[in-house]
């Protein structure tokens, strides 16, 4: 388990969201398959687990889009400007969520969507790295050179890359500090770019049941070096991974 009480340092994944055009229906799916509860907000809600933010979702007109990851910032403002300086494109510019926080919404040059966010009275997700909550993102993509100089360049992040996974495209994205964050995979098979979400839970067999249910799809748990996985479809086409620890 891991409690969130401050902001995350630069580009750490912090917070995911969801627009949904479904809001009951997508409300009693993550329910079943996670065991959230919600939180009404103006436009949306906010998913809890013991009571803390893990997730929200948006209100909007289609869904299916994917969880839209957030990356941290100190500096919502100046982050949005280097975004547009490295190349990148901002949906939104900088705007006030209430007293939660400062965000804005941008594609990269390879067009995968995310979003900045500068904590205030909500510093993202509260509670991560265990069953029913965020665990990881990695950034799959056709064009992943174009990527890797995008990242490093608005988020100071360094590559390293994985001996584990010989003869795949895939590199670490690691903060100054060393810590990892994440990873892009390069796939000339991706149709387009996009961040992936893993949400941790404590069996993956049983949570593709839970999925299938609750009118989701999933593909069968495979065992991998990290975790058993496996992918997901929520009824209204968004796909995401849940994993178990070994």
């Amino acid at each position: 388990m891991s409690r969130v009480d401050h902001n995350q340092p630069l580009g750490t994944p912090t917070w995911i969201e969801l627009d949904v055009a479904d809001p009951a229906g997508t409300r009693e799916f993550y329910g079943s398959v996670f065991g959230w509860e919600f939180a009404e907000e103006e436009n949306g809600a906010t998913c809890l687990l013991r009571g803390l933010p893990v997730a929200g979702l948006r209100e909007a007109v289609t869904s299916g889009g994917g969880w839209t990851v957030h990356l941290a910032t100190d500096d919502c403002d100046g982050a949005a400007k280097n975004v547009v300086a490295a190349g990148g494109t901002l949906l939104d510019e900088p705007h006030d969520v209430g007293d939660q926080a400062r965000v804005a919404y941008a594609l990269d040059p390879t067009g995968a969507r995310f979003g900045l966010w500068q904590g205030r009275t909500r510093p993202g997700c509260r509670l991560v790295n265990e069953p029913g909550t965020l665990v990881r993102n990695d950034l799959v993509t056709p064009a992943a050179e174009r990527a890797r100089a995008f990242y490093t360049a608005v988020f100071d992040f360094t590559l390293d890359g994985n001996d584990d996974l010989p003869g795949v495209d895939f590199t670490f994205l690691r903060r100054p500090d060393g810590h990892e964050i994440g990873g892009i995979m390069g796939s000339a098979d991706a149709r387009v770019s996009n961040w992936g979400t893993l949400i941790e839970v404590a069996d993956a067999d049983e949570t593709v049941a839970r999925v299938r249910a609750a009118g989701g799809t999933a593909t069968a748990p495979e065992d991998t070096r990290y975790a058993r996985m496996a992918t997901v479809t929520d009824p209204w086409g968004t796909e995401f991974s849940v994993g178990s620890r070994p």
